[in-house]
């Protein structure tokens, strides 16, 4: 491949680009930085469930506790909604009221696919009388869906609920999302919530550049993947004179920027315990930098992620706290001095997010 100045395009190999992405993913060694430092620069983690946000950052920072994740959650300077992929994502206010609108074409398209169920629904008024409600005083779906069911009782009533989840930044309200707590979904305005208006929508430039410090280097199906939006091209190409090229093994095209990290090869990896949902495992549309085509695929069983365990940088097994212990499921058997490098990250991992609980750590066998 030849790039715009007529000069080839050096190749970075697998282990390169693990080690890339690992070292801009803070997983090559504990970062001392702040939870909100964090997912601001890691732009958000993704959270359908509460606890995986809290995983994702042990494995991440030095001295990390799930106070530090909760503390800026209650202060409403960190909070959960509906953003990339439309699936939700623990992000910065920042980020709430920057990301939302730059991904309000994928809710378009989401919200295309339930139209026939919205037949006579004027959108807007929808959009209004959701968010006064919201506003009125946080409510769950179902309280929203009844109460828009009674403006448009021939509407489809799981549908009125996707229209207002699209067309709004809804933002889960605390206690949900709170480690240690409980609480169902209940859901308000981003701007509510945060006390500030959402901006108008960015150019997507800056969130490029922001994906390649944290992803990168990338393609731009890679970014596309991670983001859920299409028609990127045309930014990477404006874009095309800030950064520096190079190819993959297969011979895509891959964007960074300059001074970037790229560390050897070689690079030491510690063992990692990743939680289902971490984003450093659905942001690139080729994932062979982390996965080897060995265990592609063995790290989901139909729309259920599970617990996965990197090993010199890449997927190696799963892993899962039950009765009391942390159980390790390696997919191939690991030399001596792998074990107890695992065992030594599992106590660390236990230690950050479990205090002085007491937990066996065992080997066990992969599920079927």
């Amino acid at each position: 491949m030849t790039t715009k100045a007529g000069t080839t395009a050096p190749v970075l190999g697998v282990r390169a680009l693990n080690r890339a992405t690992l070292e801009r993913q803070l997983l090559l060694r504990p970062a001392r930085m702040s939870a909100e430092a964090a997912v601001a620069h890691l732009l958000g983690l993704q959270a359908q469930a509460v606890k995986p946000p809290y995983y994702a950052l042990a494995a991440r920072l030095d001295g990390f506790t799930p106070e530090d994740l909760s503390a800026p959650m209650a202060d409403r300077r960190v909070a959960r909604l509906v953003t990339l992929r439309s699936t939700i994502h623990t992000h910065t206010a920042d980020d709430c009221l920057t990301l939302r609108p730059l991904v309000q074409a994928a809710r378009d398209r989401e919200l295309n696919a339930f139209r026939k169920h919205l037949t006579g629904v004027d959108l807007d008024r929808l959009a209004v009388l959701a968010r006064a409600l919201v506003e009125e005083e946080p409510r769950t779906l179902g309280q929203l869906r009844e109460a828009l069911l009674a403006e448009w009782p021939d509407a489809d009533p799981q549908a009125l609920a996707v229209a207002a989840r699209c067309r709004l930044p809804l933002v889960q309200v605390t206690p949900r999302g709170l480690w240690g707590r409980s609480g169902q979904v209940t859901l308000t305005t981003a701007e509510h919530w945060l006390g500030r208006p959402t901006r108008p929508a960015p150019a997507p430039d800056d969130t490029v550049l922001r994906y390649l410090a944290a992803f990168g280097p990338a393609s731009v199906k890679d970014m596309q993947t991670w983001a859920g939006l299409t028609r990127l091209r045309d930014v990477f190409e404006r874009l095309r004179p800030r950064l520096v090229t190079f190819r993959d093994p297969n011979g895509t095209e891959l964007f960074d920027l300059p001074d970037a990290p790229r560390p050897d090869p070689d690079t030491e990896a510690p063992p990692r315990f990743l939680p289902e949902f971490d984003n450093l495992l659905l942001s690139h549309a080729d994932r062979s930098r982390l996965v080897p085509p060995a265990h592609k695929g063995r790290t989901w069983r139909k729309n259920q992620p599970f617990r996965v365990l990197l090993v010199d940088g890449f997927v190696a097994g799963l892993w899962k706290l039950d009765d009391g212990a942390l159980v390790v499921e390696p997919f191939d058997t690991p030399a001596k001095s792998r074990r107890e490098e695992i065992v030594a990250e599992g106590g660390r991992m236990l230690a950050a997010m479990h205090g002085d609980a007491a937990y066996d750590i065992r080997f066990g066998t992969v599920r079927g």
